[in-house]
């Protein structure tokens, strides 16, 4: 095909998602652009266990460094990105956490009619279809307590289940909440949960593979002739012109193999690059803050200074916590002999750890060392760190739906995440495969804390005019004091965890690293700890957000890039606020509604 209706950048989740809706109209001819290669089939991708073997290879991995966080002891974090067919979906931890209903209705508060609760909730069912686990495994996790098969997706391309891969530790995490109060019967995809639950992973319960957005590939779906896969192609810039007082995208000028030629589009430009990528290429466009765009030599074709800014990520922190003796963890995993057993295991059953990674989460309201922080207290926070005249009127609106989900204590604001595995930090430059190198000797599990909804804010931008080139990313992480704030008091609770039975029968007492950590009721010795274990939970978002352009808006409530008639962004950088939990469900959400929107309107 020489002629595209749509094209469509960035083959990840919002990009397949899209490549395959929208092609389902035999009348439109789509054309998808992806920078790295189609590796459909790799076993590194396919084996939940090997993910570990794509994070710094660029065959697979973007893999951003931050500048130094100047918040955060000056270290450096590592950003993995997904360059690949599938995008991050292919090298991700699997996990399906779906956003609070709150999360949503804040979208539509902010001015984006159409994105409230009740619109997106047929989308996050819409992408899977979920395999109710087996009955041992449903059993150990009291998973039918909470999770209604009735409740979740039927009938979509992404698998989700439960594997047979969980232990004590995930049977003690739930009872272990429930005996501090924190247990309730309602489905995390409903959007109230509060307490502990087992989110489901994107795999396939029958194979034992990764379930990604590459199922919206199918050899099915390839063979349409009204749909290409253009790979390992680089989009240079969207060819943009000036008409009727419009700007127009018209296509795009791609680079492959040092060929660069550009390929035109009847109807509409539609980026899917991500919350790094997507701004990036705005502004390579020449669209984004004019300023920055003359230091490079590039025309200013829309001034928005907008484009790059809002960037928002969950920061984790993070304490080390080694087992008891008759317990085990994932850190056997570093005996080659080990490895070598469960791959074996895989290959025969599909199933064993390899299969999946056993997380449990809890969603709770503010808390610290005492339990849910009351609203006085939150009240006199808000106060000293959010009272203060110098915020942008834009931010103050943003911090106003920060602040009310903060006092609802019958909402969630923190996250926590069980890991079955030690997690390192270095002082200086960290990257995916430092925090997974297990260092410590013996045998370990971590408890992550996660602000969920955090107040500071990063950025994105281009470092040249040239696309080959990476971007400057500064996540900013704990630039609002606020943040540490919560975060540490996070850490506190953390306490109350540990030393309730029965996890705290599965631990060794008092067995933790850091070292420091056994201190966590001094409030400053809490608050180191969060930045010497800080690191990123690889949900950036927010740096083309769908806000009304005086607010800070990259893109209108229809996805529309402002100031362009037919230049859309559909991927995480549009959301105007950080939701809870693990983002792909909501990014899979997104896609499935911009789907309905470009095709309703094509």
């Amino acid at each position: 095909m020489d002629d595209y209706d749509y094209i469509i950048v960035g083959a990840g989740i919002g990009g397949l998602v899209l490549a395959n809706r929208l092609s389902q109209d035999a009348s439109v001819n789509v054309l998808l652009i992806e920078a790295g290669a189609n590796r459909m089939g790799d076993p590194r991708i396919d084996t939940p266990g090997f993910l570990s073997t794509m994070y710094g290879n660029p065959d697979f991995d973007w893999d951003y460094m931050s500048v130094p966080q100047v918040h955060v002891n000056n270290r450096q974090i590592g950003q993995p990105r997904g360059r690949v067919v599938g995008g991050s979906s292919a090298m991700n931890f699997s996990v399906a956490v779906y956003p609070t209903a709150s999360d949503f209705e804040s979208w539509k508060a902010l001015g984006n009619a159409g994105w409230g609760a009740e619109d997106m909730a047929p989308y996050l069912r819409k992408f899977h279809t979920y395999t109710p686990p087996s009955e041992a495994t449903a059993e150990l996790l009291d998973i039918n307590r909470y999770m209604k098969t009735e409740n979740q997706g039927s009938d979509g391309p992404v698998p989700v289940s439960l594997p047979d891969v969980y232990g004590e530790f995930n049977k003690a995490w739930d009872k272990t909440f429930a005996q501090l109060g924190w247990q309730t019967d309602a489905d995390p995809i409903q959007g109230q949960k509060l307490g502990a639950f087992t989110s489901p992973l994107t795999l396939d319960a029958k194979t034992g593979k990764r379930g990604y957005a590459a199922a919206y590939y199918t050899p099915e779906v390839a063979a349409r002739k009204n749909l290409r896969l253009l790979t390992e192609t680089t989009v240079e810039h969207v060819l943009l012109a000036q008409e009727d007082g419009d700007v127009i995208a018209r296509g795009v000028q791609v680079k492959s193999q040092d060929n660069i030629y550009q390929i035109a589009a009847n109807k509409e430009v539609i980026l899917c690059g991500g919350s790094l990528n997507t701004p990036q290429l705005l502004e390579l466009s020449g669209i984004g803050n004019a300023d920055l765009l003359k230091s490079h030599n590039i025309p200013v074709i829309i001034d928005n200074p907008a484009v790059g800014e809002n960037l928002q990520d969950h920061a984790l922190s993070t304490i080390n916590f080694e087992v008891a003796d008759n317990q085990v963890s994932g850190d056997i995993m570093r005996n080659p002999d080990v490895v070598q057993a469960l791959i074996k295991l895989y290959e025969e059953t599909h199933g064993g750890p390899l299969s999946g990674m056993p997380l449990s989460m809890a969603y709770l309201p503010f808390v610290d060392g005492k339990g849910a922080v009351p609203k006085e207290q939150i009240d006199n926070l808000l106060s000293t760190h959010l009272d203060n005249e110098n915020v942008p009127a834009n931010l103050r609106v943003q911090y106003d739906h920060l602040r009310e989900i903060l006092l609802q204590n019958d909402d969630a604001s923190s996250h926590y995440l069980y890991m079955p595995l030690q997690l390192q930090m270095n002082a200086d430059k960290t990257t995916l495969s430092d925090v997974l190198a297990k260092t410590l000797p013996g045998n370990y599990i971590c408890i992550l804390v996660l602000n969920s909804h955090p107040f500071s804010r990063g950025s994105v931008h281009i470092s040249s005019g040239k696309s080959e080139d990476k971007p400057t990313y500064d996540p900013n992480f704990l630039s609002h004091p606020f943040d540490l704030e919560i975060m540490a008091r996070q850490l506190q609770f953390l306490d109350r965890v540990v030393e309730t039975a029965p996890f705290s029968t599965l631990l060794k007492p008092g067995k933790r690293m850091p070292e420091q950590a056994k201190n966590l009721s001094n409030l400053d010795c809490a608050k180191e700890i969060v930045k010497e274990r800080l690191f990123t939970c690889f949900h950036p978002a927010g740096s083309c957000a769908m806000l009304p352009k005086e607010s800070g808006g990259v893109v209108d409530s229809e996805l529309k890039v402002y100031g362009t008639k037919n230049l859309r962004v559909v991927d995480a950088s549009i959301f105007p606020l950080e939701p809870s939990g693990n983002i792909q469900a909501a990014v899979y959400a997104v896609a499935e509604k911009a789907a309905d929107l470009i095709g309703a309107r094509s």
